[in-house]
């Protein structure tokens, strides 16, 4: 067949089905193309693939990629389920005992601790349109007036972080969450993603620039060992990385904060295990909060 028919077949562009040839043969796929009139691609005769190929550690990744939660929410719940069925039916006896334990050892929970679960009523209409490449007309709501806006988009990926949807579409691209698409409307219109564009790479740089623009500044702080052990995430990294031990058995290190609002509340939970030597400000508001809870607890 020729690229032309495997794109109206498969309802694909012309241009996916290159690519995707041209990822078969770098997985080993005996396909082959004829120039011409009458050319086409074409497998070579009596290529099979086979399931029983599958190494064991092959057989236990598959079944550890399924996350049931967000298949669901894109409405293949159940296709999962039949195709995770199918597979264990298809391996050797050896390697389904592989599978099955791997799957009664191991359960995979995407959303964090402290998330409610958002609700997405639409994100199964946003993933049909990012799989047939259509535009979308979406109501979105957003955190700045005003609130709720328009936007016609073109939705070139989903990505699940923290139990979170996010729609990355073009123009821009831009990044928006699910939950917050208030309606849905899809276009017959098509889109093409650029060429250039890679979600994976896209999503890496999208976070870095998230973290690079969430640090607002610094704070030069001394710390116990009881509050280095309750330091997380990006404060816990630049401790390791800035932290140097003082005679008392204390830490002195540069930590990066977000807003002197927020470093106020985080650090005020540490109480007397931590000292702000700077902002000079941030110090200033940590002393006076302090002065007015000994305050409150002397007059009773």
């Amino acid at each position: 067949m020729t690229a032309a028919q495997l794109a109206e077949e498969l309802e694909v562009s012309v241009r996916t089905v290159y690519r995707d040839v041209e990822s078969l043969h770098a997985s080993g796929v005996p396909l082959y193309g004829d120039a011409g009139h009458s050319g086409g691609y074409q497998l070579v005769a009596g290529y099979r693939t086979r399931l029983t190929g599958l190494s064991a550690p092959e057989a236990e990744a598959l079944f550890l990629s399924g996350v049931p939660g967000p298949a669901a929410e894109l409405g293949l719940g159940s296709a999962l389920a039949a195709a995770q069925l199918k597979l264990s039916a298809a391996l050797p006896p050896e390697m389904r005992a592989h599978a099955d334990r791997m799957r009664s050892r191991f359960h995979l929970d995407a959303p964090g601790w402290y998330a409610e679960d958002a609700d997405v009523p639409h994100l199964p209409q946003v993933a049909d349109a990012v799989w047939r490449s259509r535009v979308v007309d979406v109501r979105y709501r957003r955190w700045k007036e005003p609130t709720d806006v328009d936007r016609r988009l073109e939705p070139y990926g989903l990505v699940l972080k923290a139990g979170r949807w996010y729609i990355v579409a073009g123009p821009g691209p831009r990044t928006y969450r699910v939950d917050q698409v208030l309606g849905v409307t899809v276009r017959d219109e098509e889109f093409e993603p650029p060429e250039e564009f890679d979600l994976a790479g896209y999503w890496a740089r999208y976070q870095a620039d998230f973290h690079a623009r969430r640090f607002q500044g610094e704070a030069v702080v001394r710390v116990s060992p009881q509050a280095a052990s309750r330091l997380t995430g990006a404060a816990a990294q630049a401790l390791a990385g800035t932290g140097t031990a003082e005679p008392d058995g204390w830490t002195r290190a540069v930590l990066p904060i977000e807003s002197l609002d927020h470093a106020h509340r985080t650090f005020l939970a540490l109480g007397a295990e931590i000292e702000i030597l700077g902002p000079p400000e941030l110090r200033a508001r940590l002393a006076e909060t302090s002065r007015a809870m000994a305050a409150y607890y002397a007059s009773g």
